[in-house]
This record gives structure tokens, sequence and C-alpha cells, in this order.
């Protein structure tokens, strides 16, 4: 049995923030993997995935970011799971959006969840950090976070919300490589696609000067029918 924990903020005013992405993760996991209906439990909702015949439990606490530790601390400890057996999905300031890395044990970098939980479990579990930027400005954080991805990431994001779905079998297996392979290897063929839609400077340069040379052009017959007539 291991514990999976996505970290976020109860309530639908929240539902779609930056600091929301450890729902959003744990949410299309079990939606593809074919969960049973949340419940309340543990100071949060909770449900179980059967899959390979091993019972997973997910986890959303409901006690607002910085008391997360409380819902996790409870579930862990009805059933029984050390620190090892649990999985924790959570937003991450310091990787670009897009990008996904994999960590066991360390500091909470600032980021109250992941305090809160290292004070009722201590830091020995495994972390999924889920990249949404960084705003470039330490005193904008906390609004940064608490704001929505803007309209021309979701594509983006619905893509990176599958990978993560895609990926889990990998995650569950230990094989973190393979995991992180699945999820950054697809995450970054829809960025190439997203970029190449966008036209470059140069691009954009190329056209502007063809249509002076066009005009200019145009511009010189018309003058050179003119004499004629």
């Amino acid at each position: 049995m291991k514990l999976f924990v996505g970290l976020g903020n109860p309530g639908e005013n929240y539902s779609k923030n930056r600091h929301n992405i450890g729902f959003m993760a744990i949410d299309a996991i079990v939606n593809r993997h074919g969960g049973s209906s949340w419940k309340k439990k543990f100071q949060g909702l909770a449900t179980e995935v059967i899959f390979n015949k091993e019972k997973l439990i997910f986890l959303k606490p409901s006690t607002f970011m910085n008391l997360s530790g409380q819902s996790v601390s409870e579930a862990s400890r009805f059933y029984k799971l050390p620190s090892s057996e649990i999985c924790v999905f959570h937003d991450e300031l310091d990787l670009p959006f897009m990008k996904i890395k994999t960590k066991l044990g360390g500091g909470h970098a600032g980021h109250n969840g992941l305090r809160s939980i290292q004070q009722q479990l201590g830091p020995d579990y495994f972390r999924v950090r889920i990249g949404v930027g960084h705003p470039g400005d330490t005193a904008k954080v906390a609004s940064y976070v608490l704001n929505n991805f803007p309209k021309n990431n979701e594509a983006e994001l619905e893509t990176l919300l599958e990978a993560v779905a895609d990926g889990f079998p990998h995650l569950l297996e230990e094989n973190k490589e393979k995991f992180l392979n699945t999820v950054n290897g697809k995450n970054k063929s829809a960025q190439k696609m997203a970029d190449n839609q966008i036209p470059t400077a140069k691009q954009t340069s190329s056209k502007k000067i063809l249509g002076k040379n066009n005009e200019t052009k145009k511009s010189a017959l018309e003058r050179l029918l003119e004499k004629f007539r």
C-alpha cells in the first residue's frame, strides 16, 4: 500500500491556481486509472485505486496548504505507513512550467505545504516537483501561486497532466527515470509544437521585408505604366 498526496487549497476559488497543481495531478491520475469516488476522510478527500492488485490511497488535504501535514499524518497513522511509502505532488517555483523533477527527502525550500508535512512526519518522503515557474520577484510569489494559470497555458497544462497520468505506472514501479522521460518527453513535444505555431522574430522580419519589396516593385511598375498612358 502507498499513499499519494496532492497539495493545494480546497474550494472552487483556488481550483485553477498554480498552487493547486498537486490537486490537479492527483485528479488526472485517479481519473485515468479508475479511482473510486472521493470521500471526506483524514481532514481531506480520499479515494482508492487498485493497480496491479495493489491498493493505492490518494489524498487531497482540505486543511489549506499551510496545515497539509495534519491531513497527511492522520492518513499515514491510520494505514501505518512510513514516510518512505508517501509520495507528494506539489508546485515548484524553481522549475519552469512544464518541467518535472522528483526528489527524496531534503528541505522544504519555503513551501508551506511541505513545511507542514515535515513538521509532522520529517523530511524522508518522496516528492514530485511540478514546475510552475517564478515571477522573478520574491515579493510577488504569494500572489503568483494564488493566481490561475494564464489562458494561453491551458493546452500545455492539459498536456502536462495527461503526461503525469501516462507516466504514473513507472513511478509506481519506482522507475523514476522512466517516469521523468515519459512526462518531460511528452511535455517537450507539446512545447515544441506550440513554439512552432508562433512566428520567430526572424520570420516576422522577413515577412515585413518581403512585403516592402513587393510594394516597391509594384509602385515602380505602376510608375512605368503611367508614362505610357
